[in-house]
């Protein structure tokens, strides 16, 4: 028999993973032996975490990350042959969003192995369904351009999409949170809505969706935070 495919959740910080993670999936995680991962050395960390027992020399890990050239993920997927199921586990909450192990996602569904999704942290929902802003209609976008003058024109272009009815959810490298939201304030209208959802599911969550010109009176620090942005 084959195995399948589980897409892990891991948590966004902190230590409480039972707050985040349900209990089955940390059993069914316990018992994995092979894994295709993000950062190898995170990966070990996290399933130390949730069981200071767990047999890291017993296990398999595979690097996949945004430097991972295609031709070595082809055998990634052989344990699977083999009746041994496989976890791909991202940095940070759910694999294949803003993640590269959507790769082998997709690589899986060609070979006709079963992908099972795991319930567990999103920092992307988790901010829309808390912001009050339009979870019927979104995009996600990733990273902005880190130039200026590009950011300030693909903000444009976003805050013009969200005045059509899309929600445009993006995100930035915690180092360059409190300049990315300077560039929003300064080009965004003042009756725009912006929900900035800082250090989700941590004891330091804080979310909040003001107009532009409300925040203008009280702009938060977010250096070293991890911030997921929304416009509309």
């Amino acid at each position: 028999m084959r195995g399948r495919v589980y897409l892990i959740p891991v948590t966004l910080g902190g230590d409480d993973f039972l707050k985040v993670i349900p209990g089955k999936v940390i059993d069914l995680t316990r018992r994995l032996r092979y894994f295709i991962v993000e950062d190898i050395r995170s990966a070990r960390r996290f399933l130390r975490h949730i069981d200071k027992d767990f047999p890291i020399n017993e296990s398999e890990f595979f690097l996949l990350n945004e430097h991972t050239a295609d031709s070595e993920i082809t055998h990634y997927l052989d344990p699977v042959f083999n009746g041994s199921d496989i976890g791909i586990m991202s940095e940070a909450g759910l694999p294949g969003i803003a993640d590269p192990g959507a790769r082998i996602v997709a690589l899986a569904h060609q070979k006709n192995i079963i992908v099972t999704p795991l319930s567990g942290p999103s920092s992307i929902i988790l901010a829309l369904i808390a912001s009050g802003l339009n979870g019927q209609n979104f995009s996600f976008n990733g990273y902005l351009p880190v130039k200026p003058s590009d950011r300030t024109s693909k903000l444009r272009d976003l805050e013009k999409k969200s005045k059509d009815g899309f929600a445009q959810i993006f995100m930035e490298t915690p180092y360059r949170n409190q300049k990315m939201l300077e560039s929003i304030i300064d080009t965004c209208h003042p009756d725009t809505k912006l929900c900035v959802a800082a250090d989700i599911t941590l004891p330091s969550e804080s979310i909040i969706t003001k107009n532009i010109s409300e925040w203008k009176k009280n702009i938060p620090l977010l250096k070293d935070r991890f911030v997921i942005f929304i416009l509309q």
